[in-house]
Parts: C-alpha cells; structure tokens; sequence
C-alpha cells in the first residue's frame, strides 16, 4: 500500500486567476512563476495515483494569506474527498493570524478535514517559534484531532521563494511550544530529523512526523537510511509534494538504498496509518 501524505491541487478558479491573484500573493508568484512550478487538478491527481500505484493521498489546496482564497482551496478538497471512495483526504488550508481562521478550520474539520496544511510560514507572514501567534492554531488543531503539516526550509544548500525564519530551528521551537500537537514536518523537517539521534532532542519531539516531500530535488538516496534509526524509523512519512513530483522518482531513489520491505513499508503507508490512528 501506498500512502502520499503531501499532495497539492488546484481549483479550476484558482488556475484561471493565477496572474491577478500573484499581484496580492507575493509567494504564490515566486512559486507559479517558478520553472519547476505544475498545475494539477483532481482529475489529473487520480490519473496519477492509477498509473503510479498510490492508494490513498492526502491533498490540499494553496496556502494563501487571503482567508477566501484559501476557503476555495478547502471547498475543492473537500468536495473532491467526498467524491473519491476514500482515496483522497482533505486538508485545510488557513491564514492562522487572520480573522475567521478558527471558525474556517472548524468548518472544514465537520467536513472531514483531518489536518491543516501545507502551511507556508515565510509566505503568509507569521512566526512559527512565537507562541503569541501560533497558540490558536495548535490549541484548536489539538482539541479536534487534527494535525498540522508545516513547511520547514533548508537552512542551507537550497535556494526557496520567500525563504525565511521557517528552518529547523524554529520548527523546533514550535515543537517544544506545543508538544500536545501532532505535526508533520515536510520536506524531512529541513535536516531537524537528524537531530533526533540526540536522546534529549527525541524526547522533545514525540509528537513530530517528517515528509520527504521534494527528497529527489534536496538529497541523495542515503537520506532514506534514517529509516534504520530507531528513533525516525516510525516518524518518517512518505510525500511526493505532487504534482511537481511523483512516486516513481521515490522508489526509484529507495531502491538504490538498503532499505528492507519492511523499512520501505513503514515508509510507503504505516507510518501514515499509525499517525491516523494516533488520535
């Protein structure tokens, strides 16, 4: 089986609206603008999932500061969950400091929603290490059952629109402000993963997952033996960040790893399987 944790798709009206949404978007543009930057819609998503071998994917829209663009995002993935027999599950997308960010999430958690993200710190103009501003987001993902999929930058030897203090170190402020909250750390935590060998850093993260959302743009395969550390050998979940990636260039990068079936299991859908059930 296999699970895809970080899946983005958008709606038609979104897609058609690019260019005047860029003007007040200034990370959407830098991305859209992007050459590496694919459009893909859920007809597309599903295409992609039969001819690769993905079971299940868990999508999201856009993270925009703008509450009603993001409200668009979340009503297409919704709907297209609802739709989808159980292939797809939806996750909300929200402006945290904006005013109707709370009730935006609670709307979308009584839809179905079972997480908030991809959240784009840098891009929507909020700091993921002052509790000020990320306690309503935690305390209410907490109190529903949902968790928070958070992008975490490189803090070196990667060039990302709209870059900023969104790196690992203030992930792991944000983990230790808010260790009740299950969070996914996308593209492996920006390195945070490695920290883990570090008996006092494991303790402080128990309730953090990392994707490897972009792996094939940031590591080598040797990335994947984290898998064999105790400690990440359960916390590792595979993303493909699609449509800009797909699964094939995943598994071709694990097969030139050591990982064994059961490691690659853990990593394909068990890890996902188990974070669900976390709750």
């Amino acid at each position: 089986m296999v699970i895809d944790v970080h899946v983005h798709v958008y709606p038609p009206e979104i897609v058609s609206s690019w260019e005047s949404i860029a003007l007040q978007e200034s990370h959407f543009a830098s991305l859209a603008r992007g050459r590496a930057h694919k459009w893909a819609a859920v007809p597309e998503l599903l295409s992609a999932m039969d001819e690769d071998g993905v079971d299940e994917s868990w999508i999201s829209g856009f993270a925009f500061k703008d509450l009603e663009l993001c409200r668009i995002c979340n009503d297409y993935v919704i709907e297209a969950a609802s739709l989808s027999g159980g292939r797809l599950r939806p996750l909300a997308v929200v402006p945290p400091l904006a005013r109707g960010a709370s009730a935006e999430i609670e709307r979308c958690f009584e839809r179905g929603a079972i997480g908030v993200g991809e959240l784009f710190p840098d891009g929507q103009c909020w700091s993921i290490d002052d509790i000020r501003e990320t306690w309503r987001l935690a305390s209410l993902c907490n109190e529903n059952g949902m968790f928070v999929l958070l992008h975490v930058s490189e803090p070196v030897g990667h060039k990302y629109p709209g870059k900023g203090k969104s790196g690992p170190r203030e992930a792991y402020s944000f983990a230790l402000n808010h260790p009740e909250l299950k969070i996914i750390m996308s593209h492996w935590g920006g390195g945070l993963c490695a920290y883990e060998n570090m008996k006092d850093v494991r303790m402080d993260l128990q309730n953090v997952w990392y994707d490897t959302a972009a792996t094939p743009f940031l590591y080598d395969h040797s990335i994947f033996e984290n898998l064999k550390s105790p400690g990440l050998s359960a916390k590792i979940l595979y993303g493909s960040d699609y449509p800009l990636l797909r699964f094939p260039r995943y598994k071709k990068m694990t097969s030139q790893s050591t990982l064994s079936d059961a490691e690659n299991s853990h990593l394909l859908s068990e890890n996902a399987i188990k974070l669900l059930n976390s709750f």
